[in-house]
Formats: structure tokens, C-alpha cells, sequence
């Protein structure tokens, strides 16, 4: 019989009082895979989403949320190289974080950074592995160029800002709040647009566009995204808290040779997901390592009040990361 483990699970779609702790067996690694005895999860909006019945797991996957967390090796299977019984990583999840113990691809594990504690370690994957993928892969940011993120003060924002910044791009970012401009521009923007105070079409269109734009909002952002980019400018799209569905002139694309793309991260393959964790290692794990990059920490919860971290993430008055404390 399965050795039985504490985890927050979705009793039904809605809102954060449908997390509740619960019993479940204790996961055994597959193939390929590692169980890591979870010290911290991170919480991020894919969590919130697939709470409220918007975001189905890929198939195979835990049903339970979170989707990063850190810990200790507690078990290895078959083809699982690189990591040993007792080794500390973060790693990038499935599924399954708000749990006692959680499987793997070992391939998506990540060492702790020299210096770090396990707590600002849960914060590395999700936010890293979608910047890095989307920024600079994907959207192929260069240093020199203009580069707006919006939502500066969220897990990705902070993220995308100093990684930008550090890299040698010049970042402009939005925020909804004063106090929420002035921690993005200790964290190395050029420019902090408080979008209740300012249009950020107009104060990118005065700087000659933004070269690259990293959105999670859509909705009336689309429009205004087109508008605020340089000619030649990439629009790299994440997420869409105003929705996905908006009347856009496409004219301009074609005038102005513009890119429009994005992705999400959870259903991309493990083999893709390896790569990018393999390029964070080589590119971004040194800056951690010697302090030039940091994770921005907003709150801990315990792992039994999971709904009163999902509702400060969905107040939007946080900066930087949400975690919980498991283990």
C-alpha cells in the first residue's frame, strides 16, 4: 500500500476556498523522473487558473496545483541522470506543488543557486524557464534594444527586468501603483509607467518604440501593444487577463514588419522544457549564483492556507513572489 502524503487539492471549480488539504498517495518517479521531498511551492496565476477551471492539466499530469517548487531528492528512477538521493533543486513541475512530495522529469530540475535558500529557490522555474523562453529566445531581445514588460511588479515582470537590464537591454515597464514603480526601478528599469497616470503608447512612441513587448494582459493592451512598438518590433504574448478576443488592424503588421507570437509553458513538451532548463544553466544559473539576479519575495503562506495565498496573488497588491511553506 502507497505511503499516504499531505497536498491542496481543487474540490471543484471556483474561487480560492475550493483549495483544501487532503490526503493522497505518495507519487513514485517514472521513467526519466526524480520525487522531491517539496521544502516550498511557488504560486503563480496558471495555479489560479486551473482553480477556477480555465486551465486543464496536460494529460498524465497531476490534478493537484503548482507548478514549481524546491526540495530534497528523495527518489530517483530509471535514465534519471545528473541527480542523486539527497541533492537540493527547484524545479519545474507538471503539476502537483502544493504537496509533501512531488514527481519530476529530472531533466526540468534545477541546482539551488550558491547562496540561496530553498524559500527564493521555489521561485526560480516557472518565471525563469517563461522569461527566458519568451524574451530571449523567443522574442530574441539583443543589448541596446527597447523593451516594455508589462506588469512589472509580478513574479514575471521583476524577473524580466533585471534579467533584461542585466543583459544590457534598456526596460520600460508598467505598473498600477507608485510604490510599484519605484521597486521596478531598483530592480534596474529605465523607465516605470504608472498606467493609471500615463499612456504607455505615448511615452514608448516619444523613446522611438519598444523593439520587443512581453504582454500578459490582451484585451485593449493588443491595439496599444501594436502602436508602441518600433518599427520592426516583436510582440511576445503569455497570458490574458483582459482576454484573448479583440477586433485588431492588421495593416500595420504588414506596414510597419512586425511579429506577433507567444506561448505558454505547461504543454510543451519535456524534451523542449530540458532544453530551456539546459540553457538556463549554462546562461542565467551564474548570474544567480554571484547575486546579479535575485528572485523578488512578497509572502509565504503554510501549505493549509493555500486559499489565502491564491487570494493576495488575485488582489493584485503583491510585488514579486507568493510561496508556500510545505516541508
Amino acid at each position: 500500500m502507497s505511503e499516504m502524503m499531505k497536498a491542496v487539492e481543487i474540490t471543484a471549480p471556483g474561487g480560492p476556498d475550493v483549495l483544501k488539504v487532503t490526503s493522497r498517495p505518495r507519487p513514485a518517479p517514472r521513467h526519466g523522473e526524480v520525487v522531491i521531498k517539496v521544502a516550498f511551492a511557488g504560486v503563480n496565476r496558471p495555479d489560479a487558473l486551473q482553480r477556477a477551471g480555465l486551465y486543464a492539466p496536460p494529460k498524465g499530469a497531476s490534478d493537484l496545483p503548482g507548478l514549481e517548487a524546491s526540495g530534497e531528492i528523495v527518489a530517483v528512477g530509471e535514465r534519471s541522470e545528473g541527480w542523486a538521493l539527497g541533492d537540493k533543486v527547484c524545479a519545474l513541475l507538471p503539476g502537483g506543488g502544493y504537496a509533501e512530495y512531488v514527481a519530476t522529469p529530472a531533466a526540468h530540475c534545477l541546482p539551488v543557486p550558491e547562496g540561496m535558500g530553498l524559500r527564493e529557490a521555489a521561485c526560480l522555474p516557472e518565471t525563469f524557464y517563461t522569461v527566458w523562453s519568451n524574451v530571449f529566445q523567443r522574442g530574441a531581445l539583443k543589448a541596446g534594444e527597447r523593451f516594455l514588460v508589462h506588469g512589472g511588479s509580478s513574479g514575471i515582470g521583476t524577473t524580466a527586468i533585471q534579467l533584461a537590464s542585466t543583459l544590457g537591454a534598456r526596460v520600460f515597464t508598467t505598473a498600477g501603483s507608485d510604490a510599484k514603480c519605484a521597486v521596478c526601478r531598483d530592480l534596474g528599469a529605465e523607465v516605470a509607467i504608472n498606467y493609471r497616470d500615463a499612456d504607455f503608447v505615448e511615452v514608448m512612441k516619444g523613446e522611438g518604440g519598444a523593439d520587443l513587448i512581453l504582454d500578459m494582459v490582451g484585451g485593449e493592451y493588443l491595439p496599444r501593444n501594436v502602436k508602441a512598438l518600433a518599427d520592426d518590433g516583436r510582440l511576445v504574448q503569455i497570458a490574458f487577463l483582459q482576454g484573448p478576443k479583440v477586433e485588431l488592424n492588421f495593416a500595420p503588421l504588414m506596414m510597419r514588419r512586425l511579429t506577433i507570437t507567444g506561448s505558454t509553458l505547461r504543454p510543451q513538451s519535456d524534451l523542449a522544457k530540458a532544453r530551456i532548463a539546459q540553457a538556463l544553466r549554462a546562461e542565467v544559473w551564474p548570474l544567480l549564483d554571484a547575486g546579479r539576479v535575485a528572485p523578488v519575495m512578497d509572502s509565504t503562506y503554510p501549505l493549509a492556507e493555500a486559499a489565502a495565498a491564491h487570494a493576495h496573488m488575485e488582489s493584485s497588491t503583491h510585488i514579486g513572489k507568493i510561496v508556500l511553506e510545505v516541508g
